[in-house]
């Protein structure tokens, strides 16, 4: 009898429009070009074969961007994830809050870190039992919650997280008061001495900012990276 095949957790495909959007892009600008190449080849082959390079480079550079975003989904992401926990330096007995855990990778991450600890999401994207069914697979169920929330206000007591995370959701949120709102409530669940870590394309020095503001310590932000084809950085502050 042949072994059943598990499916492995999946994290989902970071703005999958655009890159079906890539690829149907490079495919019709590829097909573009060699239509004229060959309308043209035999009247003009010099300037045609310049043509199909020409238009070729640009259809090219429509599906590289494609793979490189998926690459930034199913393996820099993780990346990321993995250097931003290993800066955490968890002990195993800690309060870790994802927000914006979506489908789970982060939380699960942390969770996986974790001994006597737990590690609780709070999700706005609808994701919920998404995220469960990938926290089954990873085999730690047991040691994450996941929360549905909303950005003006986080349902936590004051100073109760040792660490408070987000990974590419904040810029998804609302507009730039709403997101500032929800950094202060970030920072508001965090315990004195805590660390907090935000990874995000778009809005990171006004995140910062923010947190400056509400008198946090370290803070500090990492040189641009380039992921998505965007620039990409991670903000990390102390209570």
């Amino acid at each position: 009898m042949a072994a059943e095949v598990v499916a492995g957790p999946n994290y989902g495909l970071d703005s999958p429009h655009t890159v079906r959007s890539m690829f149907w892009r490079g495919a019709w600008t590829l097909a573009f070009a060699l239509a004229l190449f060959f309308m043209n080849r035999a009247e003009y082959p010099g300037p045609a074969a310049h043509l199909l390079i020409a238009v070729g480079v640009i259809g090219a550079a429509f599906l590289a961007a494609g793979f490189y975003m998926i690459w930034s989904s199913r393996v820099a992401k993780l990346q990321v994830r993995d250097q931003i926990l290993d800066s955490l330096q968890l002990r195993g007995d800690e309060r870790v809050l994802d927000v914006g855990s979506g489908t789970g990778m982060m939380l699960i991450g942390a969770a996986k870190r974790l001994k006597s600890g737990r590690a609780t999401g709070v999700d706005f994207s609808g994701a919920v039992e998404t995220a469960k069914q990938n926290a089954k697979l990873e085999g730690i169920a047991e040691k994450i919650r996941i929360d549905s929330g909303t950005p003006a206000k986080l349902v936590y007591p004051d100073g109760h997280y040792d660490a408070v995370v987000s990974l590419l959701a904040l810029h998804q949120i609302g507009d730039e008061d709403e997101r500032a709102q929800l950094v202060r409530e970030m920072f508001r669940v965090l315990k004195p001495g805590g660390r907090l870590v935000i990874f995000d394309t778009r809005g990171v020095n006004q995140y910062a900012a923010t947190l400056r503001e509400g008198g946090a310590q370290q803070v500090e932000l990492s040189p641009p990276r380039l992921l998505w084809c965007l620039p990409a950085r991670t903000l990390a502050a102390r209570k």
